[in-house]
């Protein structure tokens, strides 16, 4: 096992990385910069050091990362997710400097990394794929043909990174003119690379993944499916397992697919292959995210398997001990991204600093975070401050469950999206699993809510009230 692990990351997972370090007795590194010089996860850690004064560079300082932990003498690296999770130059760097990088291999992340690549692999290895382009597109004359063979509506999509960042939709030849220098200058600016795919979008899908699991032996398995599908600008609100789609039929089938596919691709570690799926429940692959993903809790709490402390033991060089036999699902889990935004305003981000906070609890309860109290909600990173999870033997319980936990969340100081979550669990269509990933555009009664009322507010209007009848 390793000697000591450095954590570079912030925030939430930062806090669940070092939490399962704990669990298996490994010091901890954590870095940070003057802006979360107080953070969480920095006093957490065993260890903690300053590396950078920008804190849009801090998680991203590929060789000064590096060279602190040669320095305080870890081992090994534990990337996170976002930041450096899937950058196959650090996880190369790593191997170079004799650290271990917490994931896959970097070869394995550099092809799964090109959405290109990966759909190619992934359809020799007979997982189904989106109908269109084999490869890049080399041209907008090679895009409006392909176009036309597959008939509109077509997906522009970026072949690097994600989070919505160089998708277009485009319905007729027009939009797809239109539309295509623009994606490719929005993938070039975010990602450094503008080369674009192209394929065929299904209308009304859902999102589902397959969380799996190898080690470094050969040995993988998968861990059920997720279904993503509430979404806000391609980005997840509200994320299920398992989901209401599958039979365990077709859970069992698609999960060998997967299973069988990071098999041939040598993948170890932990990673998502992530589809979307049509209204008839046929799956189609659109990427494989090499990290842990944001949402792994819902998997931990229906499989009972820590994903994180199993990312730790395959890196180490452990075997996996857990067959595909032996994982069962037990009841439904769902968690919900609170994030620092307004949904009335088109989801703007929020800052300040949080005056009162109020973490809900009990069985079936879970909260990952690294806010309190006086917690400074910056604009530099990710607007996500907190994830809840709850547990419950079935699919009602669970949403009731949630729908209580997250009426007595208080946060202060900074709107959330909470109060947009709650109507998302009282609302009929969500409770009877009818959504994909238009729900929010199909649904703007749940943005209709009252904005909450500090009980100082309502105190200090009170005041001024007696006071305003008293002047007359």
């Amino acid at each position: 096992m390793f000697k000591k692990v450095l954590v570079a990351n912030r925030g939430e997972i930062a806090v669940r990385i070092i939490r399962a370090c704990k669990e298996l007795g490994i010091p901890t590194v954590a870095i940070y910069n003057e802006v979360e010089s107080t953070a969480r996860h920095v006093k957490l850690a065993d260890e903690a050091y300053m590396i950078g004064v920008d804190p849009l560079d801090t998680y991203l300082n590929k060789q000064r990362i590096i060279d602190l932990a040669l320095e305080v003498g870890a081992d090994a690296i534990h990337p996170g997710y976002g930041f450096l999770a899937e950058n196959a130059e650090f996880a190369r760097m790593c191997e170079e400097a004799g650290i271990t990088f917490i994931g896959p291999h970097w070869k394995v992340i550099e092809l799964m990394g090109d959405k290109a690549r990966s759909k190619e692999v992934m359809k020799k290895a007979g997982v189904p794929v989106v109908p269109g382009s084999d490869g890049v597109l080399k041209s907008l004359e090679e895009a409006k043909a392909l176009a036309k063979e597959l008939g509109y509506p077509v997906l522009l999509k970026a072949t690097a990174g994600g989070g919505g960042r160089g998708i277009r939709i485009c319905r007729n030849e027009e939009e797809l003119v239109k539309n295509y220098d623009q994606a490719s200058r929005e993938a070039e600016k975010a990602f450094g690379c503008g080369d674009l795919l192209l394929e065929k979008y299904i209308e009304n899908p859902k999102h589902i993944e397959f969380q799996v699991l190898g080690d470094k032996y050969g040995n993988v398995i998968h861990l059920g499916e997720r279904d993503c599908s509430i979404q806000r600008r391609n980005q997840k609100l509200v994320e299920i397992a398992p989901s209401l789609l599958l039979t365990p039929e077709k859970r069992e089938y698609y999960g060998e697919i997967v299973r069988k596919a990071a098999k041939e691709i040598g993948y170890y570690n932990a990673g998502t292959m992530e589809f979307i799926a049509d209204q008839e429940g046929n799956l189609y692959f659109i990427e494989m995210n090499t990290r842990i993903q944001v949402e792994h809790p819902v998997t931990e709490m229906v499989t009972g398997i820590d994903i994180v402390k199993w990312q730790i033991r395959i890196a180490a060089g452990e075997p996996l001990t857990i067959k595909q036999e032996d994982v069962k699902f037990n009841g439904y889990a769902i968690e919900c991204r609170i994030n620092a935004e307004d949904p009335k305003n088109n989801f703007a981000p929020s800052t300040g600093v949080i005056e009162r906070y109020y973490v809900p609890g009990g069985f079936g309860i879970r909260v990952e975070h690294a806010a309190a109290k006086g917690f400074e909600v910056t604009p530099y990173y990710d607007s996500m401050i907190a994830k809840l999870i709850t547990w419950a033997p079935t699919w009602e319980e669970a949403v009731e469950r949630m729908r209580a936990a997250l009426e007595t969340y208080e946060i202060t100081g900074v709107k959330t999206t909470i109060p947009l979550l709650i109507n998302i669990m009282k609302e009929k269509d969500f409770r009877a699993g009818k959504f994909t990933t238009k729900y929010l555009e199909e649904h703007p009664e749940v943005f209709e809510y009252e904005e909450h009322k500090d009980k100082e507010d309502f105190v200090a209007m009170l005041s001024a009230v007696i006071a305003a009848y008293h002047g007359l």
